[in-house]
């Protein structure tokens, strides 16, 4: 399994040099991984069907007890089927739609790394592995929106998506780690089965909500759908991916793999339900009334990743059922799609539905299977999403609670979902033939009709035989997001019931929107108004704010003065160890001060002196005498505590340090003002923080020696391990040879430059 990940880096390594050899074939040679990827992972299927979950791990952080393992089950293996299967007809698609693009090289290096990514993602059973993979899809898919990256709105929305999703994936971050204390392990296959144990933990809200909003930002649930359109910029063979198969369903990946561990209480199902259903809406009401080709895809695929959320967040065994069905469905018609929207625009220039009409007589294969995918996509028997679509208003009848309210987007979804699909499925091939910029003369290269060819095949067949998708793969991905067995079935026909009438209404309504598209587009025009204050309008005002609040931070903060850089540190160090101390309750050992004795009093007398006299004296030279004497005095208590070697050290520095700064100070002007007496407070008030923290310190680890003393260990190895009685001697030369090492260095240093600065003052006289 380790090895199948990697071999999508290292074969997108060598991307562009097998490009450079093979030229025009360059998409069928390297669409040989995912295939062979496919068959790979197909070859799992007969295991996991019969209810085998399977488990590889190898050592990767053996002292956090950390592995790199996966884990391949019904979900993990629908996913990394379609991940391979559907990329197998992305990478040999985009060596034609891309041809004689100066940069095809890269893409297919980006493009495999994304599929990579993708699938460590889904196959994951260790959380830091699976957040790393999380990451590099964000990363990878940044690379592929800004493919065209000399296109200013390709660079401005691939950033928006990258920091829309990176900032859910930091809130992740955060929440699978408490995860992980909740459930007593990083391994997933560990925490699935301690449900109960996270449900009940004190952290299960706020856990919740963490990796609600990583899986909603990845998934573009309502607030953040804005992002999943505008990532239109990038090429249709990165839109295909990113909508079928990839990143915009890892949110929902997500969701369903944690339900056995998160799902079953009311917030859960409250909140994936509410949000699902009110995204579901508001993609396909979006999608309606959009025109360009990829946009009202785009739109659509929000649609469907809202409906896939609804699902999960009810939870039943239908429902369950419903999602995993619908997923297969929508990634097979939206794959399709996509690629005929790239044909469309690679045979007649068309990227707005307004710009094209009757192309059915020039583009008869990509016409019929863009048919055949469009009523998937609208749910019309007997294709492969009217099964799934049944399902979903079956699951959303019978849902446990927000009935009303979920009914009433459902029936509207599905209304305006058949009218999207006319649009789709109609309006570019049949009607008066409309003059596009560009006039086809042929149909599509064959690499580019094998994807919707294929898929939308698939959708067909897979309705007229729903046993074919159900038995070993979405049963079985539908127990693993419940945690046990599930007992539904796939069927194309389950006899006249409400989910049938709603379907037969939503036809008839949604052919009568479509027959009014125009009028109804004109009507919705207040929607662009209304967008001006909608969820976008606010991540630009955010990323404006963000650079306001950069530079004024810069201004304060970096400024030049090396006063206000220390200030900075040490009072945030500070403050750190202060909250540190308060949430882990640290303890301060006992000072006795009845032990002191008289020669320890007057070097503290000594030392309170010297600090006082340099803080308050206006002569430079006495500062610094001052400074001096503090640092002597300091040697003294080394000296007394029996650290003769330290207290020397600190005697040469000293002296060295007080020659230094009278030279420095004779070369300097004079003054002309001193520190007024606030900023001398202000310091004064920064030097007592400091202090008061390093003693603080110091005390707290009176009581806190957590290993015996080292010093038993120099005593008796000094004269087996070191040849030497002079203990001292013995550590300073052998068991602490480098830090002496550094230490004569310091001095070594400091001797050049006083030498240095003594020399030039003599050349000076002369």
């Amino acid at each position: 399994m380790l090895y199948a990940i990697l071999s999508t880096f290292l074969v997108a390594a060598i991307a562009p040099a097998v490009h450079r050899v093979t030229g025009r074939a360059s998409g069928w040679v390297l669409g040989l991984l995912p295939a062979a990827l496919f068959v790979y992972f197909l070859s799992f299927l007969p295991a996991v069907s019969s209810g085998e979950s399977i488990v590889l791990s190898w050592p990767w952080l053996p002292g956090l007890d950390i592995h790199l393992s996966f884990l391949v089950d019904g979900l993990s293996l629908l996913f990394a089927l379609l991940i391979s299967g559907i990329g197998f007809f992305i990478v040999t698609y985009a060596g034609r739609y891309l041809e004689g693009h100066r940069d095809l090289g890269r893409f297919y290096v980006i493009i495999l790394a994304f599929m990579g990514s993708m699938l460590g993602l889904v196959l994951a059973d260790n959380l830091i592995a699976m957040f790393v993979f999380w990451e590099l899809t964000s990363i990878t898919s940044y690379l592929l929106i800004g493919y065209n990256h000399e296109n200013a709105d390709a660079r401005k929305y691939a950033l928006q998506g990258l920091i829309v999703t990176v900032g859910g994936g930091l809130a992740l971050l955060a929440g699978i780690v408490m995860l992980a204390m909740a459930g007593g392990s990083y391994e997933l296959s560990e925490i699935l089965a301690n449900g109960d144990v996270v449900r009940e933990h004190s952290l299960y809200l706020p856990l919740l909500i963490l990796i609600l909003i990583g899986a909603f930002t990845k998934s573009a649930q309502v607030p953040f759908h804005f992002w999943l359109p505008r990532a239109m910029a990038a090429p249709t063979p990165v839109s295909a991916y990113l909508h079928s198969a990839t990143m915009v369903k890892a949110g929902v990946y997500l969701l369903a793999r944690l339900n056995p561990s998160l799902g079953g209480t009311e917030i859960w199902f409250t909140t994936l339900a509410l949000f699902g259903a009110i995204t579901m809406f508001t993609g396909v009401f979006l999608a309606f009334r959009s025109t360009g080709v990829k946009q009202v895809l785009a739109y659509s695929t929000v649609m469907a990743l809202g409906t896939l959320t609804m699902l999960i967040g009810i939870g039943t065994e239908t429902a369950l059922m419903a999602a995993m069905a619908f997923l297969l469905a929508h990634s097979l018609y939206k794959g399709a799609l996509f690629m005929v929207a790239g044909i469309l625009d690679h045979e007649a220039g068309a990227k707005d539905f307004l710009q094209t009409g009757g192309l059915r007589t020039a583009l008869p294969v990509t016409a019929a299977f863009a048919i055949l995918a469009a009523l998937s996509l609208g749910g019309v028997i007997p294709l492969f999403g009217f099964v799934a679509k049944e399902l979903m208003l079956e699951s959303v009848l019978e849902a446990p609670g927000l009935v009303g309210i979920l009914t009433l987007l459902a029936v509207l979804t599905a209304i305006l979902g058949v009218a999207v699909a006319a649009i789709v499925g109609i309006r570019p091939w049949f009607g008066a033939r409309v003059e596009t910029p560009k006039t086809p003369h042929h149909e599509a290269p064959p690499a580019m009709l094998a994807g919707p060819v294929v898929l939308a095949s698939l959708g067909l067949i897979f309705g007229l035989g729903p046993g074919l998708a159900d038995e070993g793969l979405v049963n079985a991905a539908a127990a693993s997001v419940q945690g046990a067995p599930v007992d539904g079935y796939l069927a194309l026909w389950h006899g006249i019931n409400w989910p049938l009438a709603i379907s037969a209404f939503s036809l008839i309504a949604g052919g009568l929107l479509y027959w009014r598209w125009e009028q109804a587009r004109r009507a919705l025009a207040w929607v662009d108004q209304a967008a001006e204050y909608g969820p976008e309008k606010g991540y630009f005002k955010m990323m404006d704010g963000l650079v306001w609040f950069s530079e004024w931070q810069t201004r304060v903060l970096q400024n030049g003065y090396l006063r206000y850089y220390v200030i900075v540190i040490v009072v945030m160090t500070a403050g750190l160890v202060g909250v540190t101390a308060q949430l882990f309750d640290v303890s301060v050992g006992t000072v006795h001060f009845e032990r002191l004795r008289i020669h320890e009093m007057a070097i503290i007398a000594v030392l309170a002196a010297s600090m006082l006299f340099a803080v308050t004296t206006r002569s430079r030279l006495g500062a610094v005498a001052a400074l001096g004497s503090l640092g002597f005095t300091v040697a003294l208590v080394y000296v007394l505590y029996s650290a003769a070697d330290v207290g020397i050290t600190q005697v040469l520095v000293e002296t060295l340090t007080v020659i230094l700064l009278v030279l420095v100070l004779f070369r300097l002007p004079g003054f002309l003002s001193l520190s007024s007496s606030a900023l001398r407070l202000r310091d004064a008030g920064i030097a007592l923080i400091t202090g008061g923290m390093i003693t603080l310190l110091m005390l707290s680890t009176l009581d806190a020696r957590l290993f015996d003393s080292i010093a038993q260990y120099f005593i008796e190895e000094s004269e087996p391990s070191g040849y030497g009685r002079n203990i001292v001697n013995v550590v300073l030369v052998d068991f602490r040879a480098l830090d002496t090492l550094g230490e004569i260095f310091v001095l070594a240093l400091a001797a050049i430059g006083v030498y240095a600065m003594i020399r030039f003052r003599a050349e000076d006289r002369r």
